[in-house]
């Protein structure tokens, strides 16, 4: 870990496809007044284009201190946040997008707020969102399940660009070892002193969203299946109410069979029935495949990050270059979930 007093504020920031954005987010950051001082943590999270250059070289510029941590390949957003907030130092850490779309001048308002406050947690939200129509969508989509399915407050927003104490930083990244984190399922887990700021939110600039449909689906089904027992309820429901029905059914049949003269009829109403009765056990059996699925992947050990190496500016001050960090194998510095080595025996 970095030596000398924890900041006031660490900003956690998951880099991918950034190389273009992310030196000028962290000059606006850098040029911020923040009481108790600022430190920045980048998560290059597996980025085919230069972004580890590019943050290396403003690692070792003068200003707010970077850490900087290069991760073994691509594991997501969420996953990079966690890397982040388990690196992180700040009685606050606001985490943030790196494509500029977050004004960097929020950053103040939304840490005062947090602080002055007293809230565990801080949520932004957006009077216009400059997304594109099918993601606004889906987050609303996204946002009524969760009003559903964790604990959340009703209607608050779920937005990326958020601000989290340091008791609630250190005990989800302590409390989750898993390998699919839903950043906001743990944080409705600690605490319900959450408030909400509403910030601007600016168009993309350079480049395009790095959330395709398929990462929206996957960070959906992170919050529906790893954080709430609801899904398994809603099968057991259909269950029921289909048995219902087919009670219902059977006993207009055998009604109709004693009172009628005629056999009774209907053929293509029995296969709707078996067709939608097949679907469904199908649907809840898929949702249980995928409860025992990740059960199987966390038993397994799957990593929800590894970080390769982590650099510094040396103590020197400007044109001192980096210092160098290789976690070991199994320590939590190297990643989770982790096996903390023995000592060995003297």
């Amino acid at each position: 870990m970095a030596d000398g007093p924890a900041p006031g504020l660490s900003v956690v920031i998951p880099v991918y496809m950034g190389a273009a954005t992310i030196g000028e987010l962290v000059a606006a950051l850098r040029a911020l007044e923040i009481e108790g001082g600022l430190e920045i943590v980048l998560v290059v999270d597996g980025s085919p284009d230069n972004s580890l250059d590019v943050c290396k070289e403003l690692a070792a510029q003068p200003g707010a201190p970077i850490t900087l941590l290069s991760l073994s390949r691509n594991f997501g957003e969420h996953n990079a946040v966690m890397a982040g907030l388990a690196r992180a130092r700040g009685a606050y850490a606001i985490t943030m997008d790196d494509d500029l779309q977050n004004p960097p001048a929020e950053v103040r308002r939304l840490f005062e707020h947090a602080r002055d406050g007293g809230y565990d947690a801080v949520y932004t939200y957006y009077a216009e969102k400059q997304h594109a129509a099918w993601r606004n969508w889906g987050s609303r989509f996204t946002n009524w399940c969760a009003d559903r399915l964790i604990d959340k407050p009703p209607g608050l927003y779920l937005s990326s660009f958020r601000c989290l104490s340091a008791f609630v930083r250190e005990r989800i990244v302590a409390s989750y070892e898993g390998p699919f984190p839903y950043v906001d399922g743990l944080v409705f887990q600690v605490t319900q002193n959450v408030g909400r700021l509403e910030v601007h939110h600016l168009p993309r600039n350079e480049g395009k969203s790095n959330y395709t449909l398929r990462r929206l689906m996957r960070l959906w089904l992170a919050m529906f299946l790893n954080f709430s027992v609801m899904p398994l309820r809603l099968a057991t429901l259909f269950g029921l109410g289909f048995g219902a029905l087919g009670a219902l059914a059977a006993v207009i049949t055998i009604v109709e069979a004693i009172l009628s003269d005629k056999p009774p009829q209907g053929w293509a109403s029995i296969m709707v029935a078996v067709l939608v009765l097949a679907g469904v056990q199908l649907v809840v059996l898929g949702v249980i495949g995928e409860y025992l699925g990740s059960m199987f992947l966390a038993m397994n050990r799957k990593p929800q990050y590894l970080v390769r190496e982590v650099f510094r500016r040396k103590a020197g001050g400007a044109g001192a270059g980096l210092d160098v960090e290789r976690p070991k194998a199994d320590t939590r510095a190297g990643g989770q979930p982790h096996r903390e080595q023995s000592e060995p025996e003297a």
